[in-house]
C-alpha cells in the first residue's frame, strides 16, 4: 500500500515538473516592431517576484520609436538564478525590438 502511494507521489511530483514552463508576455505598440534592433534588459524582483526592485522602462527602451514590440519573458537563465538564490531574486527579462 505504500509503496503504490510512493509511485503515485513520484508520478504526480514527475508530471507536475515536466509541465511547469517559463512565462512570456508580448505586447505592441503602434504597429509592432517595423525592424529587427533590439534592446534587453533585466528586471529585478525579489521573495519569488512578489517585490519590484527595479523594473525596465519599456517607453524609455524604445528610445522615441513610435511603432514597436514588448517581449517580457521569465527566461531559463532567469529561472536558474532564482533555484539557486531560493527564489529570494527572481529576474525576468523584457526585449524592445524596434
Amino acid at each position: 500500500m505504500i509503496e503504490k502511494t510512493m509511485k503515485m507521489m513520484a508520478v504526480v511530483f514527475t508530471t507536475s515538473l515536466l509541465l511547469t514552463s517559463c512565462y512570456s508576455y508580448t505586447s505592441v505598440v503602434g504597429d509592432g516592431a517595423q525592424g529587427n534592433r533590439q534592446t534587453t534588459e533585466w528586471n529585478h524582483y525579489v521573495i519569488y517576484g512578489l517585490a519590484p526592485v527595479g523594473v525596465s522602462d519599456s517607453n524609455q527602451m524604445a528610445d522615441g520609436a513610435e511603432n514597436y514590440t514588448v517581449h517580457t519573458r521569465h527566461s531559463f537563465v532567469n529561472g536558474l538564478v532564482a533555484a539557486i538564490t531560493f527564489g529570494i531574486y527572481t529576474p525576468t527579462t523584457t526585449t524592445v525590438t524596434k
